[in-house]
């Protein structure tokens, strides 16, 4: 009889385990869009999908290059749209004001990644709920600090920006807000498009200006070779917003450590897929900056660094060539 009833028991158990269906939760898809390839872009893009490979959630990681075309960034986003995605991380500003236009209707969280200025590309408020992410935004006081470093007796800048660029925009009119409140001269020059790279760097330098600043500018960041021989041809240093654009030959920075604004980034967007809501989570700025310098640029601009500066920065590029960058 107990033999019977032990039969039977197991019987059951078995009947009881073949039924029951075990839950094994789906992958959080997440897609991360950039607006073009170079080479802080791709480090951001790198950074967040390393991150998130390293965190206890299981992620689905799709990511999508516009290659610099706005049309194909618009596809690329309703593409997105209607294939599903339970996060969105657009990088940079015209691309997170584009997931805005694009994702207002759904609520799906955005999480943004290199926005200088949120609040003046539109990424705050009321009608931005579905919105937080990291902004890449340089103090201004510390650029034109930067330049005092290397420079102590220089006289004029020259601000070279793309006018389209919300983001380098933005750093730009801070940079000239705190020259003209400490009466520090400046020229500036704007361009529309690439091809009038070499001649706006041309016309800042006929203007005298004794170092030039490019900040967070993603075109001009995708053509530094142009930009650097251009203006070291004449002894002009080039100072820029992003340690990647230190690597590709500018002269030195205090500005954003992209592999930090990927990992800050990555954060919030485990944060969401732990169940947090983006309107609880209020948009950050970098918890540290980089201080950068290229002595092969040094060398090329017949400039000589002090101990104390070599102390100070972090060299990046070698005399002879030789790139710590990602190191």
């Amino acid at each position: 009889m107990k033999r019977t009833l032990i039969m039977i028991l197991i019987l059951s158990l078995c009947l009881a385990m073949a039924q029951t269906v075990v839950a094994v939760a789906d992958p959080i898809r997440v897609a991360v869009v950039q607006p073009l390839t170079h080479t802080s872009l791709n480090q951001i893009r790198d950074t967040i999908i390393s991150e998130l490979e390293k965190s206890d959630v299981a992620f689905e990681i799709v990511t999508r290059n516009a290659e610099g075309d706005s049309s194909a960034l618009s596809t690329i986003l309703e593409n997105i749209k209607n294939d599903g995605v339970d996060i969105l991380v657009p990088i940079a500003t015209n691309t997170a004001q584009s997931a805005k236009m694009v994702f207002e209707d759904t609520g799906l969280p955005v999480v943004f990644a290199a926005v200088s200025d949120p609040v003046a590309a539109g990424l705050t408020g009321d009608d931005s709920g579905f919105i937080t992410g990291v902004s890449n935004n340089i103090p201004a006081a510390e650029i034109v600090r930067l330049i005092s470093d290397f420079q102590p007796d220089y006289k004029k800048i020259g601000f070279l920006y793309t006018s389209s660029e919300t983001n380098s925009v933005s750093t730009i009119n801070a940079a000239k807000a705190y020259c003209d409140a400490n009466g520090i001269a400046y020229e500036e020059v704007s361009i529309a498009n690439l091809s009038e790279l070499q001649t706006a760097a041309e016309t800042l330098i006929s203007k005298g200006v004794d170092a030039l600043y490019t900040g967070n500018d993603n075109s001009i960041a995708s053509a530094m070779s142009t930009y650097i021989d251009v203006a070291y041809e004449y002894g002009v240093p080039v100072y820029c917003g992003a340690d990647s654009m230190v690597a590709d030959g500018g002269f030195a920075t205090i500005g954003v450590d992209y592999v930090q604004l990927g990992r800050q980034v990555a954060q919030i967007v485990v944060r969401l897929a732990q169940g947090e809501q983006p309107e609880d989570i209020p948009y950050e700025t970098l918890s540290d900056y980089a201080k950068f310098v290229n002595l092969q640029a040094a060398g090329r601009v017949g400039m000589e660094l002090s101990d104390d500066i070599l102390a100070a920065y972090r060299v990046l590029v070698e005399a002879d060539g030789t790139s710590h960058f990602g190191e």
